[in-house]
């Protein structure tokens, strides 16, 4: 049988090992596509080298000075009908020819569509220049530039419609937020002040900018190292002399700086590189190029939460703020100096600029990019593009580093555990559940530990008369927020994770279901008398799944009284244009029709599968809205006869919603509640208004809202639980549509095979 191989996307660039900004641009483009949508669309490269040496990560190759290769290359290229467009990122040196208008020729025979990514836009061109930028751009379906003064650019210099032209930031790589004094330790710089550069040096960086200052710097702050990090520019070398580099050396010398500058003078792999500027206390910029567009190395010190003070180019203007650092005007090494000792004197300044850095780049991670140009490319191929999203690795590093011997700590700083937060039930209820459903798929010994940790902390947070306290400090001690807010649903969350241990007897640790179940057990007096909704939902939610692995006329009775509470609720407030228990729509909706439905399959009462159809169906109707999927915001609760506020959503709203379209599926194999379950889980991988992914890919950390502009990013143990427990609900989804999948196919060969014998 002949597999069909997916789309392609070809790049037309430099590539590794070609060292330079755009080979390394076009691989992290590369690998980001990949990771988001990789199995289903795949990337290949036509490089721009006049190496004869064969590279095998290249599928064609044009030698820049060759001509006919742009033509012949053209026409390979043409033959491979699974490539659907060709993104060519362009720089006037990578091509032959005048402005390297060799580029033509490839162009002329193409017979794909075309994308561009513009790496240089130079302004006030001359009429020759503007002639020829024009006619590149009239082979191409759309331009991508990296910042809006390049939009401005070609749109007022060169006269292009701005339509055509979409703005996309430079790439960053995802970094897990640490503190610098942390990430000196891997270089034993903990006794420094470390500024750093990096880059492929040449002299258009202009270091010397930074050396000149440094003695000033040095009186002010003794201890500095400045870190010159990156080989020297191949271009820049003549007769393998490096005339450049000789000459910082020299200038180190004659300033008397050899303790206070260190050059690493090799090609840095991607990690060592991120390490290096996570130690930094400053970046310093000194690029005196008064018309570099776009720096990848200024977007990647960014990223990686350093202070910066750079020289003023189109680039660090546009992005650059007083909230992450201080422009300079280019080569003004007085002026360099004055602004950095005075980030280096305000400790408070120097870091929350570097806040500023790091959340201000989260929306240019490679990730975000990737999505972005996806959607470039759908509007430039003119037959539909297909995608949907890779689903990422589980990862419980986020979870884990969160949890000490007594629970899970309640909210992070970014990624960083704030164990001044204290812990609660809420959190701890919901870890256990998550873990619980991670060893169920995986049988990873390693989960016990924490399985134990989480149901050790609901133990101790039940209380003589079976109910729980929520809040626990730091310490260990009963918080007094415990004798004045509600702590119904908490309760109920914790008669959930208990039922879940139980339901898990088969595969759990005997003495675990034993505490489960005592736990619970003592619980059954106050369970009938709960109010509030929504901890009616979870005990339902809990009881059924006690009740699956030990039948108990109690718990059924509980569930049977409950679930005529939840049933008078609708009733009351039901119409028909509002199919709802309440008279407003709030947090953790979804539990309220999974319960009633939950209760269908223990009585089997057909007026309560109708309720929960018809609320379901309501509540669907109200979140997935022209195929995309909103959570209802928490600026202001969905009121009946009212509009709906925007913006304002949380992860754990999305994951109820994932939990509750799995049992309906499972209960009804109605294939739009599977759909309706991948197109909620998206919302974490980028499909939300934002375009942004919700989950950090180091650690598998959430973060903790989308918010109208921006992501909160703090990762606190709520959000990344309920991430998690999307992501492992996906995983057994996945599972079971392989298995019946190839149930079906087996069935299909027997019966091919009685038809062959008769």
């Amino acid at each position: 049988m002949k597999i069909n191989s997916p789309p392609k996307i070809l790049f037309l660039s430099t590539f590794p090992p070609t060292q330079c900004g755009i080979a390394t641009y076009t691989q992290d483009t590369i690998s980001a596509i990949t990771d988001v949508f990789g199995e289903n669309l795949a990337c290949e490269i036509c490089d721009i080298s006049d190496n004869t040496d064969v590279n095998h990560n290249v599928h064609f190759t044009i030698n820049p000075t060759l001509k006919s290769d742009y033509t012949k290359i053209g026409r390979e290229i043409n033959g491979d009908n699974t490539i659907k467009l060709v993104h060519i990122q362009h720089e006037f040196g990578l091509f032959g020819g005048t402005y390297g208008n060799y580029l033509l020729g490839f162009l002329d025979v193409l017979k794909k569509p075309v994308t561009f990514t513009f790496h240089s836009v130079i302004p006030t061109p001359d009429k020759k220049l503007m002639a020829f930028v024009k006619l590149l751009i009239s082979y191409s379906n759309s331009v991508i530039v990296m910042t809006k003064k390049s939009k401005k650019i070609l749109v007022d210099d060169y006269d292009i419609n701005e339509n055509s032209i979409a703005c996309i930031p430079h790439g960053t790589h995802n970094v897990n937020y640490e503190n610098t004094q942390n990430a000196k330790r891997k270089f034993n710089l903990e006794n420094r002040t470390v500024l750093s550069t990096f880059g492929l040096l040449s002299s258009g960086k202009s270091i010397e900018t930074a050396l000149k200052a440094l003695p000033e710097i040095i009186n002010h702050t003794p201890n500095v190292l400045y870190l010159i990090l990156g080989k020297t520019h191949p271009n820049t070398l003549v007769n393998n002399k490096d005339d450049y580099r000789d000459s910082l050396e020299l200038l180190v010398k004659e300033l008397k700086l050899k303790n206070h500058v260190s050059f690493i003078n090799r090609y840095l792999e991607i990690d060592e590189l991120l390490d290096y500027l996570k130690a930094t206390d400053i970046y310093l910029f000194t690029s005196k190029d008064a018309n570099q567009a776009v720096s990848g190395t200024f977007a990647y010190a960014m990223s990686c939460a350093c202070p910066i003070v750079a020289t003023a180019i189109p680039h660090t203007n546009e992005v650059l703020s007083i909230n992450e650092g201080i422009l300079v005007p280019i080569e003004d090494s007085e002026q360099m100096a004055k602004e950095t000792i005075k980030i280096l004197h305000n400790n408070t300044l120097r870091e929350s600029m570097a806040l500023s850095a790091f959340e201000k780049t989260r929306a240019s991670s490679w990730n975000n990019v990737a999505i972005k140009q996806i959607d470039i490319y759908k509007k430039s191929i003119d037959e539909s593009l297909k995608t949907t999203f890779n689903y990422p690795p589980i990862k419980l590093n986020h979870l884990k580093n969160m949890t000490t011997a007594l629970g899970i700590i309640q909210f992070s700083k970014i990624s960083e555990p704030d164990i001044n937060s204290g812990y609660t039930l809420d959190d701890n209820a919901r870890a256990l559940i998550t873990m619980c459903m991670h060893y169920n798929v995986f049988k990873k010994s390693s989960n016990l530990l924490f399985i134990d940790t989480y149901l050790s902390f609901i133990e101790r947070c039940q209380t003589e008369y079976g109910t729980f306290i929520n809040y626990v400090d730091e310490h260990n001690q009963t918080h007094i927020k415990n004798d004045y807010v509600n702590l119904e649903d908490s309760n109920a969350r914790a008669i959930w994770a208990l039922g879940t241990v139980v339901s898990l007897k088969e595969h759990l640790p005997k003495t675990f279901v034993t505490r489960a179940k005592l736990s619970l057990l003592r619980s059954i007096p106050w369970m009938s008398n709960i109010l509030s909704p929504r901890a009616i939902g979870f005990v339902i939610k809990g009881l059924y799944l006690y009740n699956s692995a030990d039948k108990d006329n109690n718990a059924i009775s509980i569930i049977k009284k409950l679930s005529k509470n939840l049933i008078s609720n609708y009733d009351v407030n039901a119409i028909r244009s509002w199919n709802w228990f309440e008279n407003y729509l709030t947090y953790a909706n979804s539990v309220l029709p999974e319960a009633i439905l939950y209760s269908y399959l223990v009585t089997g009462k057909d007026s309560y599968k109708r309720v929960a159809i018809e609320s379901f169906d309501f509540l669907l109707s109200k979140m997935f809205i022209n195929g995309h999927f909103k959570v209802i915001s928490n600026q202001g609760w969905y009121k009946k006869d009212s509009i709906p506020s925007k913006f304002g959503e949380q992860p754990i709203d999305v994951s109820y919603t994932i939990q509750t379209l799995s049992l309906f599926y499972k209960t009804f194999e109605d294939p739009m509640y599977k759909t309706m379950m991948q197109t909620a889980f998206d919302w974490f991988l980028g499909k939300n208004h934002l375009n942004q992914i919700m989950y950090n890919p180091i650690t598998g950390g959430c973060y903790d809202g989308l918010e109208k502009t921006n992501v909160n990013l703090n990762q606190g143990a709520e959000s990344t639980i309920c991430y998690l427990m999307g992501r492992i609900i996906m995983e057994q989804q996945k599972t079971v549509s392989s298995i019946k999948l190839f149930q079906q196919k087996k069935a299909t060969m027997k019966a091919s095979f009685r038809l062959s014998n008769k």
